[in-house]
């Protein structure tokens, strides 16, 4: 695959900073294995094979169990994960697919996440699943192939 034009924050690098900074401001209020399910769980909904990959691989470096990696896509049918990790990628799912109900946030859905992260984390994992989808929809947007950018 060939990336239809080079990648917006090459182009405008004053792009980066800001989403490099909101990724820091996340990193250092939630854990890097939650933050990195949370990652990979939105890059699979959103089809962004070079999240799936890079995030896939941070978050092995970071300690998580290949077994873990491969049920995201099914996180509700195995018994790997804990509450609250469950609670932050229903959220996610939520977060990322806003246009798919009329209520894209239901309540059962906040008052999980609530129970489990205080407001500064609820702050963190929310900012994180908006960043993680800035980053989706600039690399589907352009196609930019996996590989490209290394971890």
């Amino acid at each position: 695959m060939q990336a239809r034009m080079n990648h917006p924050v090459m182009v405008l690098p004053d792009a980066m900073k800001p989403l490099q900074a909101l990724g820091d401001l996340t990193k250092n209020s939630l854990p890097e294995k939650l933050l990195e399910l949370v990652y990979l769980r939105a890059s699979q909904i959103n089809g962004c094979s070079v999240c799936v990959d890079m995030h896939s691989k941070l978050a092995g470096k970071a300690g998580e169990t290949g077994e873990r990696l491969f049920a995201v896509a099914a996180w509700r049918d195995t018994p790997y994960f804990t509450e609250a990790e469950r609670a932050a990628m229903a959220l996610t799912e939520a977060l990322t697919r806003i246009s798919d109900r009329a209520d894209p946030v239901p309540d059962e859905v906040w008052s999980e996440a609530d129970k489990h992260f205080d407001e500064a984390e609820l702050s963190a994992l929310i900012l994180a699943i908006a960043k993680i989808n800035v980053w989706n929809r600039l690399n589907v947007a352009v196609r930019q192939p996996v590989g490209v950018w290394k971890v």
